[in-house]
């Protein structure tokens, strides 16, 4: 698994528990959380010399 796909992870983990949470300002938080680690996943995709097109791909899995 790639630092990238790991991101996502945290990212898909953190939606769940936006979706879990009781109260809007933690159902709030935790879909900042999710949008920062996908923000990340795109930069590392971007460090990590893949294509727009290639993050894009993995996004959709």
């Amino acid at each position: 698994m790639t630092t990238a796909d790991q991101y996502r992870a945290n990212a898909d983990n953190c939606a769940v528990m936006a979706e879990a949470a009781e109260t809007e300002p933690n159902k709030n938080r935790f879909k900042r959380m999710e949008a920062a680690w996908r923000a990340l996943a795109e930069e590392q995709d971007w460090l990590d010399g893949k294509s727009t097109a290639e993050g894009l791909k993995a996004k959709s899995k």
